[in-house]
């Protein structure tokens, strides 16, 4: 299927069924089938994002619709213009033709200035600051009485944020799962991959082997298939860890292996591990947490003192991030 035909499927389900959803404000496309050629075809490791404004959010997350797989979030409310222009996510979006239902027309006017000013430094700017306060407050925040994979979570997306500051200060997609293969190919465009190294680095993932990444991968799909079949719709990630999700996950894991960006395949294994345990904490289960815990000692990231201290080098490490991404913009 082609991109633009599942943009159009994603337009029908606004129209059909989330217009119904209550205080329904409007909707609108975000993510790599935002960002994607429109005449590219739609992986099979790939959703497509529908962000739905609505007095009562309600995140129904991934779900199979006429042939794609939709993840729906949702948003209480969008702020005024600047705020927009100032967050990276969302500029991210509204500097394209993201809208998909609105019916009071402000979507579509924030649409039009986003658009306008997207690429001002000034705004530019204000996002990679957004970025860099988000990689300070995760790995500020990483509460050590928390269970492991909330810890995990802070430490793991605040160094992950470090590849958003360089992808928002080139006006690049600052997308989630594949965030270490976009930040690759951006900086090998600027002969900047000794860079790119630096942040593998900060991960913990720089000298680890392809071996060793297929044999966590191997261990995070026995306690994805175990976890896929419990259904725990209080927990927030609750549809990323099901057999539809498993080719996001666990399919495209393997794709960026098979590509020799095993390194890169690093931050979503480990994300989509923690989502597991989670899970499976929220309903009542227990079990693989040791190979999560072998995992984390690959990283270096394996005990609270561990993250701790990997987290103030990627928190010592933002002037060199903040420096490069100046280069860039």
């Amino acid at each position: 299927m082609r991109i633009e035909q599942a943009r159009q499927i994603a337009r029908q389900w606004v129209r059909d069924e989330g217009a119904a959803l209550p205080g329904f404000q409007g909707a609108f496309l975000t993510g790599s089938a935002l960002w994607a050629d429109p005449g590219a075809e739609l992986a099979a490791t790939s959703d497509v994002d529908v962000m739905v404004v609505a007095d009562q959010p309600a995140n129904l997350g991934k779900f199979r619709y006429e042939g794609i797989l939709l993840e729906v979030s949702s948003l209480a409310r969008l702020g005024s213009t600047h705020d927009v222009l100032s967050d990276y996510h969302l500029a991210g979006s509204f500097h394209l033709p993201c809208v998909l239902a609105d019916p009071s027309g402000r979507l579509t006017e924030i649409q039009r200035v986003v658009s306008r000013d997207f690429a001002e430094r000034p705004w530019i700017l204000a996002r990679c600051t957004d970025a860099m306060d988000r990689v300070r407050g995760l790995i500020n925040g990483i509460d050590e009485r928390a269970p492991l994979p909330d810890q995990v979570n802070s430490w793991l997306f605040g160094t992950g944020v470090t590849t958003h500051v360089l992808l928002v200060a080139a006006l690049r997609n600052p997308t989630i799962r594949r965030r270490y293969v976009a930040v690759r190919d951006l900086l090998a465009e600027h002969g900047r991959l000794d860079f790119h190294e630096s942040l593998l680095d900060l991960l913990g993932c720089a000298d680890m082997s392809v071996a060793r990444v297929e044999r966590h991968l191997a261990a995070l799909e026995k306690v994805f298939d175990a976890t896929a079949g419990v259904r725990v719709p209080s927990y927030r990630f609750d549809s990323d860890i099901t057999p539809l999700a498993r080719p996001v996950a666990i399919d495209g894991t393997r794709e960026l292996i098979a590509r020799g960006l095993h390194r890169e395949a690093v931050f979503w294994l480990v994300a989509t591990y923690s989502r597991c345990l989670a899970k499976r904490a929220a309903a009542g289960e227990s079990g693989y947490e040791d190979a999560f815990r072998e995992l984390l000692a690959d990283l270096g990231a394996e005990t609270r003192r561990d993250r701790r201290r990997r987290g103030d080098l990627v928190l010592a490490a933002l002037p060199g991030v903040w420096q490069t991404a100046m280069a860039l913009c």
